[in-house]
């Protein structure tokens, strides 16, 4: 945790969701509702269990005592089911963590964290993709330059391009719904021996009370749930980070066909009076961009030795609670940034027009080819348009005077295929179709 950067890389409603506070009530809903599910099977007295449950509120503990004993056993569990034997006290207190070990205790609660984190993350994410479903729709014929490799290709529509904002976040969203959180109870060496003939039945009384999935047997070492999370979670960062960084481009000063539109003071510098930055975007980015070393260093602890791994487990608990922050802080400024975003299209066209209608020399040969054979056609066009790039005469003018194209294409029509608003494609068509299935995607919810 840190004051000074956090308000910019751990920003929104998910880092308050796998702060220290959150891991260590869901740690107690793990413990309580343990003995609840042994209750349920008759392995604990009810009265033991609501004994138990009573003092499982995070209030009642300190995590920096916690923490500070968690090295003498290497983990916070340890210290934390202490700590609650001591509050419970008398004949309920025998039952406190029965059957469990230290990892049970953790990988129950990261499930829990994550999915009470997931709910903001996606409220946010979602709402990102309804700014983006504005955006496209009110500028779907929009004309705006086409950049590949950060050249002016073909011309796009904004609306179009805002659309693949659009199916990429929808596409995040969709995974991290799929995501399976299950419950963990294996005891010591993933047998349960100790809770009997009695431990799958405890298993499935633990998982209903959590409102987690039921594991076809404990998952100590078989750390897929983690990496599933993790790609999850990278995918949605990187969506945000193509979006944010496209949102960055366009804003720059030599570019100006968008603008973040924030509060007062918002997008200043601390030395350039006349400076206009996106902020919301390039914080976005930063955030996003922590994302794949923290996704590897999961995927890198992923090797689990025997039943119990010796360091690979306790490996995962920053970057896992690190990503979910990060991740969270990467949604929730790009949706700031999508919904104060102005596009400017009289600059984009301005810009479409700096090229003096190269980006348009395709279609001019496309046009001749029937009449001229392609490899001729293409040749003359090339030859006109490295001189107008080199500022001989606009590209209208060096077209007309060529003697084949002159001789098969009049100056008007020459005009008429110079025009960018002319050759969008099926541009309209997909951003229909990306608006459509944005809708459907909503009404499924």
């Amino acid at each position: 945790m840190s004051e000074l950067f956090d308000p910019i890389l751990a920003a929104g409603p998910v880092p308050a969701e796998v702060a220290d506070r959150a891991w260590l009530q869901a740690m107690l809903d793990f413990e309580a509702a343990l003995s609840g599910a042994q209750a349920d099977v008759g392995l604990v007295p009810r009265e033991h269990a609501d004994a138990i449950a009573a003092e499982c509120r995070a209030e009642h503990y300190d995590a920096t005592e916690i923490g500070g004993r968690a090295p003498g056993v290497g983990n916070p569990a340890a210290p934390l089911v202490r700590a609650l034997t001591e509050r419970v006290g008398g004949e309920a207190a025998r039952h406190v963590h029965r059957g469990a070990t230290s990892q049970d205790v953790v990988d129950t609660a990261a499930m829990l964290v994550a999915r009470r984190a997931l709910g903001p993350l996606l409220a946010d994410l979602d709402a990102a993709a309804d700014a983006a479903a504005g955006l496209a729709a009110g500028h779907a014929g929009t004309v705006q330059a086409g950049r590949t490799l950060l050249q002016h290709a073909l011309p796009v529509t904004f609306g179009l391009a805002v659309a693949g904002w659009l199916t990429s976040l929808d596409a995040a969203a969709d995974r991290l719904r799929r995501l399976r959180f299950p419950a963990q109870l294996g005891g010591a060496a993933g047998t349960l021996a100790s809770l009997g003939e009695h431990g799958p039945a405890v298993l499935a009384a633990l998982s209903r009370r959590l409102d987690l999935a039921e594991p076809v047997l404990p998952w100590h070492t078989d750390r897929t749930v983690i990496a599933d999370i993790a790609g999850g979670l990278a995918e949605a960062a990187g969506a945000v980070a193509g979006v944010a960084g496209s949102v960055v481009l366009l804003a720059e000063t030599d570019v100006a066909e968008v603008r973040e539109d924030g509060p007062e003071g918002s997008g200043g510098s601390s030395t350039l009076p006349h400076k206009r930055n996106p902020v919301a975007a390039v914080a976005a980015l930063a955030s996003a961009r922590q994302a794949p070393g923290l996704a590897a260093n999961l995927f890198a602890a992923m090797a689990h030795e025997h039943q119990r791994a010796a360091g690979s487990w306790h490996a995962e608990w920053r970057p896992f609670t690190d990503l979910w922050r990060g991740t969270g802080s990467a949604v929730h400024w790009l949706r700031t940034s999508l919904d104060r975003l102005r596009a400017d299209p009289a600059r984009m066209r301005a810009n479409l027009e700096r090229s003096g209608g190269l980006l348009l020399a395709e279609r001019v040969t496309t046009e001749l080819a029937p009449v001229a054979g392609r490899l001729a056609a293409h040749d003359a066009v090339t030859a006109c348009s490295r001189r107008a790039a080199a500022g001989e005469a606009p590209l209208a003018e060096l077209l007309a005077a060529d003697p084949l194209v002159g001789a098969h294409l009049s100056a008007d029509r020459i005009d008429e295929l110079l025009d960018p608003a002319g050759y969008l494609g099926s541009a309209g068509v997909f951003v229909e179709r990306a608006l459509a299935a944005h809708r459907e995607r909503k009404e499924r919810l």
